[in-house]
């Protein structure tokens, strides 16, 4: 036993970020870099830590395995591993790394949205000038109001930009007793209908959990106002897909910024593809060069923690999937 693996494939992490964890572990443990999964099973008796990306169809198997350190933070796929949650094992994620990432690319669509960027980048594809008579879909975020479905790390770090553009803010959070700065209502999940009308931006940061699963849809659409925007980093299928292409195609909202889809990568026949309403990047709204040092820096404060027998950061519910 006492075997930590290091779930990466060759030359991820660095000499130096190796040595960290070699510096921080037990005297007594080896470390393992390696995300093959021959090499893993065989290792795996042995294994107490991971950090990284394990195989999922291992952990099954890993059975003296004490804390999985997982190397994002959406840890939805517990969902779909039920036997998981009965594991003598704790799962943390890497939350804190993404907001700054993710709040860019929220307000890098918003921004598009407002300065009417993603005809103007069409019309450059085209050699053609856009006449300022013809620019009547501009539009300032000041004085807007922006309601956050998922008031977590992301989430709190939106509310500060938004407020700093002269934004109201308003939250929907599992439990909307628990403030946030620059948040100036909070509301449960069960009070979204209520306030989607006052919403001219509806942004998505929520987990994909069987309570956020399809939690807008035709209904929740249609409440909006004919001018609001959504914007979705967190997880496509919090978002019903069908209703939502129904509701860009019919003006019941102005348009969507979408980084996440139920099928990714989106399949080549989606209307979504072709709707000048619509903004569609990758899903990399939280990727940055700088992931791997700041998840390497939350798995290190865990590992010198655990070591401890303190309380670890980032603990997931592994039966609500966050």
């Amino acid at each position: 036993m006492n075997t930590i693996l290091l779930a990466f494939e060759p030359d991820t992490l660095s000499e130096e970020q190796v040595a960290q964890v070699r510096a921080a572990a037990p005297d007594d443990a080896t470390i393992l870099v390696t995300r093959d999964p021959d090499e893993i099973e065989a290792a795996l008796d042995d294994v107490e830590i991971v950090a990284g990306w394990f195989p999922r169809h291992l952990l099954s198997q890993a059975h003296n395995l004490r804390w999985f350190q997982h190397w994002a933070a959406g840890v939805d796929w517990v969902l779909r591993h039920p036997e998981v949650t009965q594991m003598d094992f704790v799962l943390t994620n890497t939350s804190g790394v993404h907001p700054i990432p993710a709040n860019e690319h929220i307000f890098a669509l918003l921004l598009a949205f407002s300065r009417d960027l993603h005809r103007a980048i069409r019309a450059q594809g085209d050699g053609r000038w856009i006449p300022q008579d013809e620019q009547d879909a501009l539009f300032e975020l000041a004085d807007k109001t922006m309601l956050l479905v998922g008031v977590g790390a992301i989430g709190e770090h939106t509310a500060r930009l938004a407020t700093a553009f002269g934004m109201r803010v308003l939250g929907v959070r599992r439990d909307p007793t628990i403030g946030a700065p620059g948040v100036a209502g909070l509301f449960g999940p069960d009070q979204l209908l209520e306030i989607l009308p006052q919403a001219d931006f509806v942004v998505l940061t929520v987990p994909l959990t069987h309570e956020t699963r399809g939690m807008i849809g035709e209904r929740e659409l249609q409440a909006m106002k004919p001018t609001a925007y959504v914007v979705n980093i967190g997880r496509g299928g919090t978002i019903q897909e069908d209703a939502l292409t129904q509701a860009l195609q019919e003006g019941w909202i102005a348009g969507a910024g979408l980084d996440v889809f139920e099928t990714e990568p989106l399949p080549e026949d989606s209307p979504l593809w072709a709707m000048d309403n619509v903004l569609i990047t990758s899903h990399y709204a939280g990727l940055t060069p700088r992931y791997n040092k700041r998840a390497m820096a939350i798995f290190l404060d865990n590992l010198r923690r655990y070591r401890a027998g303190q309380p670890l950061r980032n603990v997931v519910d592994k039966e609500l999937g966050y």
